[in-house]
């Protein structure tokens, strides 16, 4: 195998390329465009950075690889306090500063993120369209989407694949048996809390250290991510009020709707067991 000798930082890395990808579009351009968009775009970078981690758990999860599942889900957990960060860089940007290019954005949506919509589902959310579907817009998870396009389908794909929390089942379940129904379940639908599972949770964090810590570790990364949607609420409030949102959603209001929605509800309940 040969080596490039010629490869630099700035091959390597696409720098050229990646310097041309933040194109405003407001005249002038105002200011405070390029902050917009440069934060959007690493959003997306961590996003995909995400999903890269969370697959390899799942992994590391269903072989029952204990210290590589932890390694992950930290890492993970780490990513997600830099994408809370981020948000106290875009919260300098003032009303009056966003609105100068608002406009701008036409119809153009964080809806429009495949890839958060991909990491929702590999977390087990399961709106197909015209079930479940987004609060004040009215859609399913993938609706906001081109249909027929490759972001689309990754998202449905996502959907009908077993989720996070079902290779978190089938850990548990080789440091001790899960009831049955729980390994064997329609993944395409959303995981409703079980007592039964809960119990033998509470039984592993008495007696087995090694799976009470991946618990632990898939707990943090849920707090991570409702941190993040507090945080990510709190700027749109302060940004745009109670405006509608780019995509023709309830702004604010319908992001507030998705507070208090835990990935793994069984590890919040077991809480007030202990």
């Amino acid at each position: 195998m040969t080596h490039d000798k010629h490869v630099s930082y700035i091959s390597y890395l696409k720098v050229d390329e990646l310097l041309t990808l933040q194109q405003p579009l407001s005249d002038g351009p105002e200011h405070d465009e390029l902050l917009f968009i440069t934060i959007h775009q690493v959003y997306e970078l961590w996003f995909k950075q995400i999903l890269h981690e969370v697959a390899a758990a799942q992994k590391a999860l269903e072989a029952g690889d204990t210290h590589r599942s932890l390694s992950l889900l930290g890492r993970v957990r780490t990513i997600m306090k830099t994408c809370v960060s981020q948000l106290d860089i875009l919260e300098t940007m003032t009303p009056l500063q966003f609105n100068s290019f608002r406009a701008r954005l036409s119809s153009a949506s964080g809806f429009q993120s495949a890839q958060f919509r991909e990491l929702e589902a590999v977390l087990g959310r399961r709106d197909h369209a015209g079930a479940n579907a987004d609060k004040g817009s009215g859609m399913g998870m993938a609706e906001h989407l081109v249909p027929g396009s490759a972001a689309r389908a990754r998202v449905e794909a996502a959907m009908l694949r077993p989720s996070l929390w079902d290779s978190a089942l089938h850990y548990f379940h080789s440091r001790k048996a899960m009831p049955e129904g729980a390994l064997t379940r329609d993944v395409t639908a959303n995981w409703e809390p079980n007592e039964e599972v809960q119990q033998v949770l509470i039984e592993l964090h008495r007696s087995d250290p090694e799976a009470s810590m991946v618990s632990e570790a898939l707990v943090d990364f849920d707090e991570g991510l409702q941190e993040w949607r507090y945080r990510h609420v709190k700027m749109v409030e302060r940004t745009i009020g109670r405006k509608m949102g780019s995509g023709g959603s309830s702004g604010a209001g319908y992001l507030a709707s998705t507070l208090f929605h835990p990935v793994f509800p069984d590890l919040w309940a077991i809480r007030s067991q202990f």
